[in-house]
């Protein structure tokens, strides 16, 4: 790193603190879209006559392609850098938001949802930009405010967006809310352009020696790779099971089966391709100062998926509880429930600080242990505990869980320089993968079943984190463009 600089001034809009403030906001407004139906849903049935299955549909359709979309996108910022692919993302999903607000039947809408599912994967991009110019000892936070503050773009679409669809007024109320959408991310994907560079003066951006895959440095780290993509192809699997004619039916027995084809052609495929990239580990050893270790990938990936996987599954269900539960009005059960999330945008920062301070290892250990018992103490409320003392109960959960989020992101860019995006990509679709996994465990058992699941999920994942991940090594190795070997400080 060539900022030396250890200083963290919020309110500087210099170096890399206007990096951080600009990636956020990118982020921030990639998630203002993704999310930019989720308010309006209400106007747009009565608009276009949408029926509950319809509606349900577009809600998977809208995370459906995000869990590829989060590993392309991680393999094109390796090659091409943040500054290209967030400009590209934000200018290719304005169309699209265009393409949404007016369609003039469902199919038109199911397709423009179906495809801006890929800008949840902005994300993704931003991990590796704020790796690239905050040192190791910042990056925890850094990562966290990035992750915190950007998440709230979803909120802000719930806040914002039925607003302006009232102040246009009219059936079309919700469209103009949508192209509105749009139109701040095609204006922000060129101040984006025209206002960052990858990395500090001076500083050289690694790319991957090979793309389409990611390079690995042992033939055991060859079949876990193998093994960790099965749950990225599994969820889609599942997702097509529920648009399938056993649940929703809109999507008829022969399409399914197609699509069950198809991902299984596309898991054989890149399994090959990872072999194409891969298969010298076979003829001979890698140098030991291009080695890293596979299982931390993994292990944090199984971590984002209790995290954060666990957060979009209660996140979706928390209001319908504490209705159910304690009779409450939908106002009421969904300011409780905002609670959960909204407390990313401390959380997520506080977690990666506590990284940052105390170390990675036991950190994530801790805030994992801590996610069990926050999830157990939800699946004990009744209705006959008081009001205040179930939000202290989500409160209590959600400490851990945010906090875990950026414990996992606090050590991802720690693990090979060059190949951040990718390992940031294959975490974040774990996290999608969480979402599906929980909330397809959900419709099988009572919610407070639901909890305990989790909380063993997060059992689990803190023995084997106890068990296997390493901190972070001082110093990571980088090979220059003329065979130079640089060494990058890490702690």
């Amino acid at each position: 790193m060539s900022d030396s600089n250890t200083s963290m001034n919020l309110f500087s809009f210099s170096g890399k603190m206007k990096i951080l403030h600009l990636s956020w906001i990118a982020f921030f407004i990639s998630f203002f879209v993704w999310f930019n139906h989720a308010p309006l849903l209400g106007m747009m049935r009565e608009s276009m006559g949408l029926t509950d299955q319809q509606i349900k549909t577009l809600l998977i359709l809208n995370v459906a392609l995000t869990i590829p979309a989060r590993i392309i996108i991680g393999m094109l910022v390796d090659a091409f850098g943040p500054r290209r692919i967030y400009s590209m993302l934000l200018f290719v999903s304005s169309f699209l938001c265009f393409g949404f607000a007016m369609a003039e039947d469902y199919e038109q809408l199911a397709l423009m949802r179906f495809l801006l599912g890929f800008v949840g994967a902005g994300f993704v991009i931003g991990i590796r930009m704020i790796g690239e110019w905050f040192p190791a000892r910042q990056t925890g936070l850094a990562q966290g405010i990035y992750g915190g503050w950007g998440n709230f773009g979803s909120a802000g679409a719930a806040v914002i967006l039925p607003t302006v669809a009232l102040m246009f007024g009219g059936d079309d109320g919700w469209r103009w809310a949508i192209a509105s959408t749009g139109a701040v991310a095609l204006i922000y994907s060129a101040v984006y352009y025209f206002s960052v560079t990858d990395t500090p003066k001076g500083s050289t951006y690694f790319k991957p020696k090979k793309n389409g895959a990611l390079e690995i440095t042992s033939v055991f780290d060859f079949f876990l790779y193998l093994l960790m993509n099965i749950p990225l192809f599994a969820a889609l699997a599942v997702l097509t099971w529920k648009l399938g004619p056993q649940n929703l039916d809109m999507l008829s027995r022969g399409v399914s089966s197609m699509i069950y084809i198809i991902l299984s052609i596309l898991y054989v495929f890149q399994s090959i391709r990872i072999y194409q990239v891969n298969k010298h580990i076979f003829s001979e050893p890698v140098a030991d100062f291009e080695r890293y270790k596979f299982k931390q990938v993994a292990l944090l990936d199984l971590a984002y998926m209790v995290t954060f996987g666990s957060e979009l599954a209660v996140v979706s269900i928390l209001p319908l509880y504490f209705m159910d539960t304690f009779h409450l009005s939908a106002i009421q059960a969904g300011l409780i429930a905002s609670v959960f999330a909204g407390l990313n945008l401390i959380m997520r920062p506080a977690g990666g600080w506590i990284s940052d301070r105390f170390g990675r290892k036991s950190s994530l250990a801790v805030l994992m242990l801590g996610t069990a018992a926050g999830y157990y103490l939800l699946s004990l409320i009744t209705s006959e505990w008081s009001i205040s003392l179930a939000v202290t109960a989500v409160i209590f959960s959600s400490l851990f869980v945010n906090a875990g989020n950026g414990a996992v992101f606090a050590i991802i860019p720690l693990v090979k320089r060059r190949l951040t995006g990718q390992i940031a990509g294959m975490a974040g679709a774990y996290g999608n993968v969480g979402g599906v996994t929980f909330l397809t465990i959900l419709s099988f058992v009572a919610t407070d079943i639901f909890f305990v699941v989790i909380a063993v999920f997060a059992i689990v994942t803190f023995v084997f984190i106890a068990l296997f991940l390493e901190n972070p090594k001082e110093q990571m190795a980088e090979v220059l463009p003329d065979g130079t070997v640089q060494m990058i400080e890490v702690q």
